[in-house]
This record gives structure tokens, sequence and C-alpha cells, in this order.
């Protein structure tokens, strides 16, 4: 029997003997007082080797102890932080003792209970009066919580990162910051928030390869949302709401790498009677704000870029910049011309698509070139089928995406309020799509037919968790909770 084994099959043992004696080590509650830092933060000024008169109740995980026949010491962390528990002869009633001896390891949660205190090391305590087992753990935690090693079992076994780490627990204590800091942006700004459909009998919205499922109730196929609700944000434009956004989770069955995901939250916002050109100072703005609230400042370094938010946001327009960097002229060059540039500096592109998702390619090889930030503008009408055309050059449409350290982090544009125009490009889009490209869109007839009763001049705009990936500098994968992960096949089996 391993040591392993040997740890599980001694704790199944205790369980086991405080059954028989009627202690329940699953208790249903516990009147826990106190946190750890508000204890830490009122009793700063405790001297050493004092005691205060308060008696605190505080309860979370025991991460480990350490006996020293007439003292034990223990570290208890809760959600705000860790505190030492002391078990004094003396000071510590002896059942008490004895029963923390006995039957609490690493890794169990208790309650405590006791007078604080200042060690004569200076280390803010509990001396232990009272000890409940609120949960027996049978699996010990990593050795000495020194956390995993393993990066595919580190994010399988996340919580137990989180309870190593305490920089894994302040990201995601600083991503839902993140969120509500854009939620409360927008509120402030007077949009209104919503939700949108999950399913989708068409999933439109974006270029992009939906998952597909089965509806069983309605007998259909239907198809996880590649958007933040794009078309129906914009079919409640046609209704006269004026402002709207939603924040929620949305699919696309594609490749894993640094930026990408096939699940991840995204947020989109409409805006009536704005045009691209508001929608880029809305954007700046708001993303000033949720870096001084994430970072505590607008400069930061990220993925190899030094970035700069607080200075003038630059304009790279789509034609020039790729004709800087490659020496193509997007509208004069053909497809052959294009392929030769893609082979000649080694883009990564997809094979038997169209002139312009090769044309996307070499855009992206660009992209990498520019710090930032800034924005992106005058895309061809090609690229973007939901997007107004610019009315000084019809090729091309209004616009904008974030460019931040080299990649997008974030796109919107002037949306399409023209029913026809919207008509002739979905299908096209259709024709694509039949023809092999799994990232065109289809005919969304019941979208048309909503524009055809008339949409407001829109300004729309998406921003994914990508963002706050490169404001923390880190990959995407990193940033989400618990990342879909390939199951195990061999499972442990514990009988207790």
């Amino acid at each position: 029997m391993g040591r392993e084994e040997q740890i599980i099959s001694e704790r199944l043992r205790k369980l086991k003997e405080l059954r028989a004696q009627g202690i329940n080590p699953y208790p249903h509650k516990f009147e826990k007082k106190d946190s750890t830092t508000e204890l830490h933060e009122k009793y700063s000024k405790l001297k050493n080797n004092a005691s205060a008169s308060y008696k605190a109740k505080i309860a979370g995980r025991l991460l480990n102890t350490r006996d020293f026949g007439k003292i034990a010491f223990g570290s208890l962390q809760d959600n705000a932080g860790k505190i030492q528990i002391v078990l004094q002869e003396k000071q510590t009633p002896e059942k008490t003792k004895q029963f923390f001896k006995k039957y609490i390891d690493s890794g169990d949660f208790i309650g405590v209970e006791g007078p604080v205190i200042r060690t004569e090391r200076g280390e803010l305590s509990i001396m232990a009066k009272k000890i409940e087992l609120l949960s027996k753990s049978i699996l010990p935690p990593p050795e000495k919580f020194h956390g995993l090693q393993d990066d595919e079992e580190r994010l399988r076994k996340r919580y137990l990162e989180i309870i190593s780490n305490p920089e894994t627990k302040e990201l995601f204590i600083k991503k839902s910051k993140f969120w509500n800091t854009i939620r409360s942006f927008l509120i402030e700004k007077r949009f209104l928030e919503v939700e949108t459909p999950v399913l989708e009998t068409s999933a439109g919205g974006a270029a992009a390869t939906p998952f597909r499922t089965r509806h069983n109730s309605l007998d259909i196929d239907v198809f996880l949302r590649i958007s933040m609700g794009e078309l129906w944000q914009k079919k409640l434009m046609v209704a006269g709401y004026e402002k709207t956004f939603e924040i929620g989770r949305q699919f696309r069955n594609e490749g894993m790498d640094m930026e990408h995901l096939q699940d991840y939250t995204q947020m989109e916002f409409y805006w009536a009677y704005a045009d691209f050109n508001d929608g880029m100072k809305l954007v700046e703005e708001m993303y000033k704000k949720v870096a001084k609230e994430i970072l505590g400042t607008l400069k930061f370094e990220t993925h190899g870029y030094k970035i700069d938010l607080g200075k003038k946001w630059q304009l790279y327009d789509y034609e020039k910049t790729i004709e800087k960097y490659t020496g193509i002229n997007i509208y004069k060059a053909n497809e052959k011309q294009i392929l030769d540039a893609i082979s000649k500096l080694n883009v990564e592109h997809r094979k038997g698509v169209d002139k312009w998702r090769l044309v996307d390619s070499l855009w992206k090889y660009c992209r990498k070139k520019i710090a930032g930030p800034g924005f992106l503008i005058n895309q061809p009408v090609e690229i973007t089928p939901l997007a107004k055309r610019n009315p000084k050059d019809p090729r091309k449409v209004e616009q904008f995406q974030v460019i931040i350290a080299g990649t997008e982090l974030g796109n919107g544009y002037s949306e399409l309020n023209d029913a026809l125009d919207q008509e002739q490009r979905f299908i096209e889009q259709q024709k694509l799509k039949e023809a092999g490209d799994t990232e065109a869109q289809s005919h969304d007839k019941e979208f048309v037919e909503a524009l055809k009763y008339g949409m407001p001049p829109t300004c729309g705009f998406g921003v994914s968790e990508r963002l706050f990936a490169y404001l923390l500098d880190k990959p995407i994968r990193e940033c989400v909770i618990f990342p879909l992960m390939k199951p195990i096949e061999k499972e442990a089996k514990i009988n207790g």
C-alpha cells in the first residue's frame, strides 16, 4: 500500500470512528461570525504576547498543523485570507485538544472559537477553546499545499490550485470585477441589460463555425449561439429600444490557442442613432475605466508589448496597413498573388477559401506588428457582411476593431440597416457556406424581415474575455476558472 493509500485508509477509519461516536463529520451549518481579514484589520495594533477580550468564531480549511506536545499550531484559510490557530495546554480544553490531534487532518474544514491573541513571535492567532469538524477530507491535499506542478492536472483540479495559490484565487476575483466594471459603465450610460437566446435555429451574427445539437421537444436541430445576441439585439433596435447590452456565454466550434476557446464570455452593446465614430469614443473610455479598475494604471506590459492606454489612440487603415507590411494592394491583387505573398511570408491560412478570407490572413500577419492602442478601420465589405458601407468608398465598411498588443480586443461597426443590401449579402454568404466555408453566415430570412420594418442607425460592439487575459498578460485558458478538459479514462474509486 502506497503512502497516499495509507493516508486515505486512515482518514476513512477516522470517519467510521466519528460516526460510531454519534459525531456527524458533515454537519449542516456553522454560525461563522468573523473573517480572517477583518480580524487582521481590527487587531493590527495588538501587542506581542497579548490577548484581546474578543472571542472570535471563524471557519475555513486547515492547511497544515505543527504539534510540539504542550502546544500545537494550525493555519486556517477562509475566503478572505489566513490566520493561525493555537492549541495550548491549560488554555485549550483537554477534550478539544485531544479531538483535534486524533481526528483533524490538513484539508479538513473546521470551525474554531476562542479569543484573539498575538503570540510572542508576533503572529495574530486564535487561541482555540472549541473546535468543530465541518467537513472531513478523505483525499490528502497536494504535498504541503505547494500546489500542482503538472499543467494538465492543475487546470483539471483548479480547486486545488486555488487553495494553494493566492494569485490564482485573486485572478478570478479580478475577473468578476472586470465584468462588473463593464456592466456598471454601460448601465451608467443608460444601456439596458437584456438576455437573448442561447439556442438558435440559425447561427448568425459572426463568421464562425457553430456547435449543433438536437432539441428533442421541438424535434429540430439547433445551434449554440456564436455571437452575444447580435441579430436579436438589432431586432430590439427595430422594436424601439435605443441602448441595449448583454454579457453571457457564446460558443464557437473552432481551434484552441493562446487567444481562442470554444466557450467563453462576451459582451455586446447596440446603440441607436450612433455610428462607428461614436462607438470608438465610448469604447476607448470604457477600456480606460476597466484598466484603471483592474490594474490601477493605464500602462502595462502584455505578451511582449508595452502598452499605454493613456496615449492617443491611432487609426489603422486596413488596405494601407496590409500594403505597408506585405506590398500587396488587396483590391488590385488577384488570388494567386495573395497566395504567393502568404507563402513567402509563411502566413497561416485556411485552404479552399475565397480571396477575402486569404486577405484577412494577411491582415492577421500585419496585426502582430502593431502595439496600439488604436482602431483598425475601412475593412472590405466581403469580410464584414453585417456592417454599413462607407459612403465615401462602398468597397469598405464602417467597422472598428480595437488593436492592442498585436491582437484584436474588440470589434464593432455601424450596423447595416438597409434590408435589401443585407439580404443580398446573406445570399452571397449562403453561397460560400454551400461551397464548404463553415464560417460563412446563413441567410437569416427572419432577421431580414425585421429589418424591412425599419431599424434606426445603430452602432454595435462586442468584446470577449480575451481583453481580460491580455490585461493580466496570460493565455485565455488560464483565465477560465474551469476550462474544458478531455475526460480522464481511468477513474479513481474510493470505497468508504
